[in-house]
């Protein structure tokens, strides 16, 4: 809240050099807020009574948005790519699907490897599980396990995380 969006009676007003002036009736903060150009900005509305402070809303605004900006910036967003294999994949296929999975490791991203098991291939989960290890040993160069092969319903599931 700003200026006169402030219904409070009291309120205790900080200058805009930072010092203490104390608790002071809302209308003489925002004379006194008026009289320096700049804004009362209400910084503490739970406290009792509660904290204004006479600055430059427009520039405190600002210097937010430039931080918030700065920090999104230096963030690393990590996304997940996925690759679908079959229990008895052929040898090209399997080098084929290990290259994307070894370029996006480089490229710093998850993947979560995936074999969808159909129909009688059900009961032979321990070779979608050799297909797997067999996956992880391929792109050992540039990732790591994060989560060992598991069944989920009717696919088994593994997630590789690059190296730092």
């Amino acid at each position: 809240m700003i200026n006169e969006e402030i219904r409070d009676k009291e309120v205790r007003l900080i200058d805009s050099d930072g010092s203490m002036l104390g608790i002071i009736p809302v209308k003489e903060a925002q004379k006194l807020a008026a009289a320096k150009n700049l804004d009362l900005v209400k910084i503490a509305p739970q406290a009792s009574p509660p904290v204004c402070k006479i600055m430059d809303y427009g520039k405190h605004m600002f210097e937010l948005a430039k931080r918030e900006k700065e920090a999104k910036k230096n963030q690393k967003v990590i996304s997940m790519k996925e690759v679908w294999i079959k229990p008895n994949i052929e040898e090209h296929d399997f080098s084929f699907k290990s290259k994307n999975a070894y370029k996006f490791l480089k490229d710093g991203d998850k993947v979560k490897v995936s074999v969808r098991f159909r129909g009688r291939e059900m009961n032979y989960t321990s070779l979608g599980l050799e297909v797997l290890n067999k996956f992880a040993e391929a792109v050992a160069e540039v990732g790591t396990v994060e989560r060992k092969p598991k069944l989920e319903g009717r696919s088994m599931i593994m997630i590789l995380n690059p190296k730092q």
